[in-house]
């Protein structure tokens, strides 16, 4: 079929009368399908159902170095599950704490610490007249909530297929001491999942903020979460890379093991420069005594080391593949050639980035909704909920079984199809 631009009036009229009937065929099938967030299925948390079996009544609940993880104390959490994230952050242990399962809680505490306590001896940020975050998009949209949850004004910067762009990055963050952060996924980003280049990678480390208390929030949620083992993305470590410029304090980074054993009972982390923890470590020795270590515990007992993760996330990729090729293979077949979106194939990651003709993603996830297919509301993967162009949607392929997620697709590049011939009708 040619692209739907080129029709005439009278032949996009006959396609969509033909495409209102298969969509009435479509809500007929009363369907009750959900993609609208990145969740593990029950395969994968199946995945990680030895984790309860590591420990019992009569196991050894000391650690390595003898601490009995049953009682209070070791706020950065017991050596080896220090080692294990470090292993997956690519630092070393020492410039690890561990958390509790959640490092959008890690990173909420963050922010929440800058506003009232400031950075290492800087004004607290709720007394200041403006705060500022830039924000790569699109982008995550539980990371935009936390800044907009305490009034600090979001700067939408557009991502290039090697990170955000930097030259806007740069300019800014020199620029305007009203700055003080930029929310980044460096790997597999949600929703489109890229990569940061070396290049990207670099420029961050080299930034010279025109605030003293400026930092990257790095949130490192996919770093082993390849869907292939032999065409797998790479990325620099930053704090390395920070170091190498001399501008070790610049960086926060996060992780945690969300999407690789339970996303409700989880580890987390926060990797960063000496001067930065012990800056963390004034409020944690206020807010908590220490983390669940025996949790920890039973992270480090199943996985055992970095390799123990990786064969595990190979697990995980057997599952989430054949769903995420799926969706593409139709993306492909259905719209390829018909011009009226695009699509990002990853490479990891949870989620599918697709982009529709400007004006149609609201209508896009509402006609899907009406069917019985929920998708990631149009325009949460901007600040506000403001997708300027209204086309971004992202797509979770994760949830659903295989034969929910066919469903789903299929009504899915309907509604494509629908929205954008009634979208092209309005110029007609």
């Amino acid at each position: 079929m040619k692209p739907y631009r080129e029709m005439s009036k009278e032949e996009l009229l006959a396609l969509k009368a033909e495409l209102d009937a298969k969509y009435s065929e479509a809500k007929a099938l009363d369907l009750h399908l959900d993609m609208s967030r990145g969740k593990p299925s029950a395969e994968q948390l199946d995945l990680s159902m030895g984790m309860m079996d590591v420990l019992n009544s009569r196991s050894n609940l000391k650690d390595s170095e003898g601490v009995d993880c049953r009682n209070y104390g070791v706020l950065d959490g017991v050596k080896e599950a220090k080692e294990l994230l470090g292993a997956m952050s690519e630092v070393s242990p020492d410039k690890i704490i561990i958390y509790g399962n959640s490092s959008l809680n890690v990173m909420y505490d963050t922010v929440a610490r800058s506003m009232t306590h400031g950075v290492m001896g800087s004004t607290p940020w709720c007394k200041l007249d403006k705060v500022k975050f830039l924000c790569p998009v699109p982008g995550y949209d539980r990371h935009f909530t936390i800044t907009e949850y305490f009034g600090i004004e979001m700067i939408n910067v557009p991502m290039t297929p090697t990170g955000p762009d930097m030259d806007m990055v740069e300019e800014l963050v020199s620029s305007d001491p009203a700055i003080k952060g930029i929310w980044c996924v460096p790997k597999y980003s949600n929703p489109q999942g890229i990569t940061y280049s070396d290049e990207t990678v670099r420029r961050f480390a080299r930034l010279k903020p025109a605030a003293e208390d400026f930092r990257i929030y790095w949130d490192n949620a996919y770093s082993v979460h390849h869907l292939y083992d032999d065409d797998q993305d790479f990325l620099i470590e930053i704090l390395g890379e920070c170091e190498k410029a001399g501008n070790p304090d610049i960086v926060y980074k996060f992780c945690s093991t969300s999407k690789i054993s339970f996303p409700g009972s989880g580890v987390a982390c926060i990797a960063a420069s000496p001067n930065n923890l012990k800056d963390i470590r004034k409020q944690l020795t206020v807010q908590t005594i220490g983390h669940d270590k025996v949790n920890q515990l039973r992270h480090v007992r199943f996985f055992k080391d970095l390799d123990g993760i990786h064969e595990h996330m190979r697990k995980h990729a057997a599952i989430m593949r054949p769903k995420f090729e799926a969706v593409l293979d139709t993306l492909d077949r259905e719209l390829g050639g018909l011009e009226i979106g695009s699509w990002i194939r990853p490479k990891g990651g949870y989620f599918i980035s697709f982009d529709s003709m400007e004006g149609c993603a609201k209508a896009i996830v509402a006609k899907c909704k009406e069917a019985g297919v929920v998708l990631t509301g149009a325009g949460a993967t901007y600040p506000y909920g403001k997708d300027p162009k209204d086309s971004n949607i992202r797509l979770a392929p994760s949830y659903p079984t295989k034969e929910e997620l066919a469903q789903a697709t299929d009504l899915f590049v309907l509604c494509v199809k629908l929205a954008s011939v009634e979208k092209l009708l309005e110029t007609k």
